[in-house]
Order: C-alpha cells, then structure tokens, then sequence
C-alpha cells in the first residue's frame, strides 16, 4: 500500500524495530498523529488461538470516550418502567419488536430479558447484520436489567478475535492524555490474558500494538503475566 508524505513523516519519527512498554507506545501515537480531525486510538491484540478456540467478552475502560449510549430493552411491561428508571433510552416488548421489524434502529445498544429472547430472536436479519443482537456472551440478554444498564452507559464494550485470532478494539481518542489512554490498553490486555483458553499451549498473546486512525502503529512490548 502507498502512503502519503504525511504518513511517511510520522513513520520515520520513530523505530519500526523496536517495542516500547505501555505508556510509551501510547504517548508515541498521540506525538504520531497528523489527522486534522480527532483520531481514534485503536488497539491490536494478535492471539494464538486453535480450531475450536475463540476469545470474546466485555470490559469497561476506566477512562470513558465515547458519547453515551442510546439503550434499548425488549422486557415485559411490568418491567418497562424499571428499566426506563436505570437509564434506559427505550422499554417495551411487542411495541418495539414491531417497530425494529419495520426497520427503526435509534438505538446503539439492544438488551432483553431471557424471557423476550423467543421472540426478538425472529428480528435475526435486522439486528444481526447491525451487530445489534443481545446475546448472553455479552451480558446484553439478562434478568439484571438494571446492572446492564448501568454497565453499558459507562462504556462497557464488547471484545472479540476475529478469524485471524486478532482482536481490533478502539482504547481511547488522541485528545485524550496519553496516561489514560495507556491506563485502557492495560485493563485490556489483562482482561485479554484473563481469558486465556485452559487448553492453549505456549504463548497466548503473540503481538499487540497501538495506532491512531490515520498514523503508524507502535508495537508494545508485552510479556503475559505482567
């Protein structure tokens, strides 16, 4: 791929060689930077994973940096009211399932109660291509709508590797002070190692870096267990 003069500047500002410790990796990419807008601080996790192994899961970053989210609830009725209460943007059971069937989607984040999950789960081809679905895996299909929301209006995001075994996860905003940027990148990675699979053989974390949307990436050196 060909890179502009821009990029190619930020690239000989630093070794391509050589791996930096957290904070460091983290302050590089907001001295990288080059974009007029606010970039994205994306992290890069590649894991060595088998066949039959996956890594997903869900964590809040200590330092928030997204709006917040638009939640919506697929629950009884009686319970519509207590989940409006949390924080909710939206609570309700047939009402809304119509109104996603017909293709309304103001909302970011979709929870429902195990008992609704017979009947959104028919809302598949709208939700699921959206990435919308509520999924237990993901703490978004519970009885404990009050805890969800509280979780997912402070940020709770949601991890996973793709089929490379990579996990691609935004960690914070180049605006941000680069401590709590690197502060995200930590809990990260110890919620990563957290879930390595009991039957992985050798190292688990094979590489990680931090880029801004537009920069270079850094590459961090990790040890698991650290």
């Amino acid at each position: 791929m060909k890179h502009g003069k821009k990029y190619r500047a930020s690239l000989a500002k630093y070794d391509l060689t050589k791996k930096y410790d957290v904070p460091a990796a983290c302050k590089m990419v907001s001295e990288l930077k080059y974009a007029k807008f606010d970039e994205t601080v994306e992290a890069h996790i590649a894991l060595r994973l088998g066949k039959s192994q996956s890594v997903r899961d869900t964590l809040v970053f200590p330092n928030q940096f997204t709006a917040e989210k638009k939640v919506l609830v697929f629950c009884k009725e009686d319970r519509a009211k207590e989940a409006l209460d949390a924080g909710a943007a939206y609570a309700g059971d047939q009402e809304y399932i119509e109104k996603v069937k017909g293709g309304w989607l103001d909302f970011d984040i979709a929870v429902a109660t195990p008992d609704m999950m017979k009947d959104v789960g028919r809302l598949g081809m709208v939700l699921g291509r959206k990435g919308l679905m509520p999924n237990p895996k993901t703490g978004t299909v519970t009885n404990d709508i009050v805890k969800a929301i509280a979780e997912l209006k402070k940020g709770r995001t949601e991890y996973r590797a793709d089929k490379g075994g990579i996990i691609h996860i935004a960690v914070g905003k180049v605006s941000m002070e680069s401590a709590k940027v690197a502060e995200n990148v930590a809990t990260l990675l110890s919620e990563v190692s957290r879930k390595r699979p009991a039957d992985a053989k050798g190292g688990f974390v094979q590489s990680v870096s931090v880029c801004s949307t537009m920069g270079p990436g850094v590459w961090i050196d990790y040890k698991e267990g650290e």
